[in-house]
């Protein structure tokens, strides 16, 4: 390496990691090391699931060509940092290399929370969310008949399906009274219940768990529940989200919360050292938004935003507006804006469902100005441009009502409901 080059090192190769490495490939000839410890590539973890399931293979992951990086001059390292020693910007790594950089931009991501339930070390207890997590499903699963999935949120439906897949039995515990129920409104939560239930899956609300019980070879062998119930199973799946994966900076420095504290230009307390994606704590939360978001578009921006400062443009993280999406089993969703699990004084609710049952929205409003706030949909595609731009103009919601039209994103022979929608929304 050119010693007189200023070199980026960057911890992490998922979604805000490697946005941000070539970024400022395109930008600059700075030199990059990336270092990760999961893989030696970037791959698209979204779509794990679908690996399991037979539909793609784990090399359909990669978005690039692995001759990519070496064509870019950027550097990867495959291999665990152990420590980092800020005051001589050096990193320890497993494999015995120690690597100094001039920048460092720490992107570790998230792991599974396990909340440290009796029995969480067992074998065959697992979360998902890395290759390894996908590596031990498929190990776990060889002759499982029954899981158990303690969670109600995104995840949580995602390994159900994956396992429904294989035809294994499949327990969900959720302490919500209704699935994902400290995020969907009621009506929208009722609608997924029963979706989840129609694809045979055991759903067991307001149940929690207390304890994940050995059997004779030191396996998972049933779960009990804060009711003292007892659930025989040959797998336990938790679900019940993420946190930052930041255990190896402690000492370091580098100051902590629940994740890395970064300011509004990602900077962490110490200088150069730079924080993105789901570790990634904001100090100075946009409004609206929350400290830390686990969600793969905001680490795209972030990686966008920091490859810009490390650039010479200094930028200050934006996420806009927020959205998201997922699936429901065969049901998509999508959220634009702000809708409330519970609704305070200044949001009020419209809901609408189709008569077939696996499509419906809710819009949020505010009830004195008629300003829309948020929309969720089911089965029903919707352009995030078209709600970007309402929630920037803060149009009526008999505005966007009147013109849901122009937001329908579905495909052409798809049957259409706005009129229906406005019709209901009149009455």
């Amino acid at each position: 390496m050119n010693s007189a080059a200023t070199h980026i090192v960057i911890i992490g190769n998922g979604i805000a990691g490697i946005t941000a490495a070539l970024e400022i490939r395109k930008q600059s000839k700075q030199l990059i090391t990336v270092i990760s410890a999961e893989s030696e590539y970037f791959f698209s973890r979204t779509a794990l699931m679908y690996v399991y399931m037979g539909h793609l293979k784990f090399e359909h992951l990669y978005p690039y060509e692995h001759d990519l990086w070496q064509k870019n001059n950027i550097r990867l390292v495959n291999a665990r940092v152990l420590t980092i020693t800020t005051s001589a910007k050096s990193i320890e790594l497993d494999n015995g290399l120690q690597i100094r950089y001039d920048r460092l931009v720490i992107a570790t991501g998230s792991l599974p929370n396990k909340v440290g339930w009796p029995g969480h070390d067992l074998e065959s207890v697992l979360g998902l969310y890395s290759k390894q997590d996908l590596d031990y499903l498929e190990v776990c699963t060889t002759n499982c008949r029954h899981a158990v999935v303690v969670g109600g949120g995104l995840i949580g439906i995602e390994v159900a399906e994956m396992l429904r897949s294989r035809n294994i039995a499949v327990t969900m515990l959720v302490r919500e009274a209704s699935f994902w129920g400290n995020v969907l409104p009621a009506s929208d939560g009722e609608m997924i219940n029963r979706h989840i239930r129609e694809h045979k899956v055991n759903l067991r609300l307001s149940a929690q768990l207390k304890a994940i019980l050995p059997g004779n070879n030191q396996r998972a062998a049933a779960v009990e529940t804060s009711s003292g119930e007892k659930i025989d199973c040959d797998l336990v799946a938790l679900t019940t989200g993420v946190s930052p994966n930041i255990a190896f900076l402690e000492g370091s420095g580098i100051l902590l919360g629940k994740g890395v504290k970064v300011n509004r230009f990602l900077e962490t307390n110490v200088p150069e050292v730079y924080a993105i994606g789901d570790c990634a704590e904001q100090t100075e939360p946009q409004e609206g938004r929350k400290p830390i978001e686990a969600v793969w578009y905001t680490g795209k921006i972030m990686g966008e935003t920091l490859a810009r400062t490390l650039c010479g443009n200094k930028t200050a993280y934006a996420p806009g507006h927020w959205f998201n999406s997922a699936k429901f089993f065969d049901i998509e969703y999508q959220t634009y804006g702000r809708v409330a699990a519970k609704p305070g004084d200044g949001e009020r609710h419209f809901y609408w469902k189709h008569g077939g049952g696996k499509k419906a929205i809710t819009i949020a409003y505010h009830p004195t100005t008629k300003i829309f706030q948020g929309i969720n949909c089911y089965g029903i595609r919707m352009r995030h441009d078209y709600f970007n731009q309402v929630l920037e103009q803060q149009l009526s919601v008999n505005s966007v009502v009147s013109q849901l039209a122009q937001a329908n994103f579905d495909p052409e022979f798809y049957s259409r409901h706005e009129r229906e929608i406005r019709k209901a929304f009149e009455q």
